[in-house]
């Protein structure tokens, strides 16, 4: 394993819709992030307790165990979590559990204010980012 993998940031994608699924796992990896999916709450949760996580992409309208009871429970299992919330409902940004997340990104198809709320994230918890993603935007220049 070169010293590039052992350093990427692992990032774990919870997003029902699979295509959406898919986009953000295509992104990510191309910025540089190790990238991992679940498509609910309870299987996110799985991953979070068996595996190294250093910030969580969540969706908050899933059926079943939707993304604000789901954040709930992983900052149960890991308080110091860095998690952004990603839905195409901005109202959620008014729930208080909300409040516990490092980000809250609206679903777009421009994938630059996801790319900024992952790095203010992972900076406020001291991570560092893959190479391929420690740049400015075009849109931040």
């Amino acid at each position: 394993m070169s010293n590039e993998q052992i350093s990427r940031p692992v990032i774990l994608v919870v997003e029902d819709d699979a295509n959406q699924r898919l986009y953000y796992q295509e992104e990510l990896e191309d910025a540089g992030y190790t990238v991992l999916t679940a498509a609910s709450g309870p299987e996110a949760l799985k991953i979070v307790r068996e595996q190294k996580v250093d910030l969580v992409l969540l969706d908050i309208a899933m059926p079943g165990m939707d993304g604000v009871e789901t954040l709930a429970r992983m900052l149960d299992v890991n308080r110091e979590l860095p998690v952004v919330l990603n839905t195409a409902y901005s109202d959620y940004r008014d729930d208080f559990m909300a409040w516990a997340a490092d980000g809250y990104v609206t679903k777009s198809s421009d994938p630059t204010q996801l790319h900024e709320a992952i790095r203010a994230a992972l900076a406020k918890h001291s991570i560092q980012l893959p190479a391929r993603d420690e740049g400015t935007t075009s849109s931040e220049q």
